[in-house]
């Protein structure tokens, strides 16, 4: 995992900075749960209908976006990612903020320097489990740091997006794993996690389609977007992009 680390560390420093900007952080205090895709956000409020004074764990925050909006919406939050400058520039940020929100570096697949037992809710979005070389581990400690009783959701790309992908591959020389439903949805399940609901979502707008570190974006008008979602000009608009996960110990 020290790949990971690594490559993490220089992101931040990097590419990273786009999600940290003031334009992107002041829609997150205005509208909190532009955070999360709406499905994703629908099954968060059914699950914890109140955040307010809950303890939300989010492993391998990467862009925190999610940390800040729980804490917006009222939550104790920690946020954990095996990236100290993802760590360090999240803190610094929060601070700038006046965002009270505890910053643990740890490794999604240990976390052990969270306690067990610790926590209402536990959330993962997009990105993590490409990432994850160790699922049941992933799984096991999440469950471990959940109360009873306690809420575990998950949002991430949908395999179906990787078509002909099989795994793992190294790119940037770091292990990517692309994984499919079934070795996520077992691993919840061999936790020890009792799956309540699955969802398979499409991409909100076209964006979705578009390479942001190559800016691709920027001169595409927005018919051009909107018809990056028509399956009958984009064939692969027709599968589900995203997919998330409601579970409870």
């Amino acid at each position: 995992m020290e790949n990971v680390r690594g490559i993490w560390n220089e992101w931040s420093e990097t590419w990273y900075q786009r999600h940290r900007t003031d334009k992107v952080i002041e829609k997150i205090m205005q509208i909190p749960e532009s955070a999360f895709h709406r499905t994703t956000y629908s099954m968060i409020n059914k699950a914890m209908p109140n955040l307010a004074g809950k303890k939300v764990c989010v492993p391998s925050s990467g862009d925190n976006h999610a940390v800040f909006a729980f804490h917006l919406m009222g939550a104790r939050v920690t946020s954990c990612d095996i990236s100290e400058r993802q760590i360090e520039n999240s803190s610094n940020l929060a601070r700038k903020n006046g965002w009270d929100i505890e910053f643990i570096c740890d490794d999604t697949t240990q976390l052990s320097n969270i306690k067990s037992d610790e926590y209402d809710f536990v959330y993962t979005s997009n990105g993590v489990h490409v990432w994850i070389n160790d699922l049941n581990s992933m799984y096991n400690n999440i469950k471990r740091i959940l109360k009873s009783n306690g809420a575990y959701i998950m949002f991430d790309i949908h395999p179906f997006s990787r078509p002909f992908a099989i795994g793992p591959f190294l790119i940037d020389e770091v292990p990517r794993l692309h994984w499919r439903i079934q070795d996520i949805v077992n691993a919840i399940i061999s936790s020890g996690l009792c799956v309540k609901h699955i969802e398979e979502m499409y991409a909100e707008d076209g964006s979705f389609w578009i390479d942001e570190s190559k800016d691709e974006g920027n001169s595409l008008s927005k018919q051009e977007l909107d018809e990056l979602c028509n399956w009958k000009i984009n064939p692969m608009a027709a599968l589900p992009q995203w997919f998330s996960i409601h579970a409870v110990k």
